[in-house]
């Protein structure tokens, strides 16, 4: 029972739709509408409004953070199944008909809480391959790919299965995408 109550409020607080939240009420506009329709700030950059699509990423970023932080704190043993709660939470949310965002900021949130170093390995990492590239979507896939490959590195074997689920879950979010960077139609993202 505690580890579905773990399981539920984790999922509840990733399901909260920032992107469209903020965007409904600062710019009267529905983000599904807007760019490629996904409610993350990739797409909320695209909304013409750089506080919202900051904003975004950092609320998406916490309601990560907020539910695995408090669980590794008082049951370390369930913090993965949180973690991958609040993760499937924002790919998938409840309000709205389970179509959501690709989960990247939510995997940063879950990463920083888990263990800052990752969170840094991802960000340094996202950060060269976007600015060499300008395109989001291959800074995380290469991002969330780099996080198994420094745990392997760093760790061996012991670790590393949690975050081949995540990258494995970040491909399938991100399946769009790739087809659009094979074909070279995938948009280049501003994000200054």
């Amino acid at each position: 029972m505690e580890l579905f109550i773990i399981g539920i409020s984790s999922y509840l607080m990733g399901s909260i739709p920032f992107g469209l939240i903020l965007t409904k009420i600062f710019l009267k506009k529905d983000i599904r509408e807007i760019g490629s329709g996904n409610i993350g700030a990739t797409n909320a950059l695209r909304a013409g409004n750089k506080l919202i699509g900051y904003s975004t990423l950092l609320l998406d970023v916490f309601k990560a953070v907020i539910p695995v932080l408090y669980i590794k704190i008082n049951f370390l043993d369930a913090v993965h199944i949180s973690a991958l709660s609040a993760f499937i939470g924002h790919v998938f949310p409840v309000w709205l008909k389970f179509k959501g965002g690709k989960g990247v900021a939510t995997y940063i949130g879950i990463l920083v809480s888990l263990n800052i170093i990752y969170g840094l390995v991802f960000g340094v990492c996202w950060l060269i391959i976007f600015f060499i590239s300008k395109y989001s979507s291959l800074a995380s896939l290469i991002g969330s790919f780099s996080i198994p490959v420094y745990i392997l590195i760093v760790d061996g074997l012991e670790n590393v299965f949690f975050y081949l689920i995540m990258f494995i879950l970040i491909i399938f979010t991100h399946r769009e995408n790739i087809k659009r960077l094979k074909n070279k139609e995938e948009t280049r993202t501003r994000i200054y």
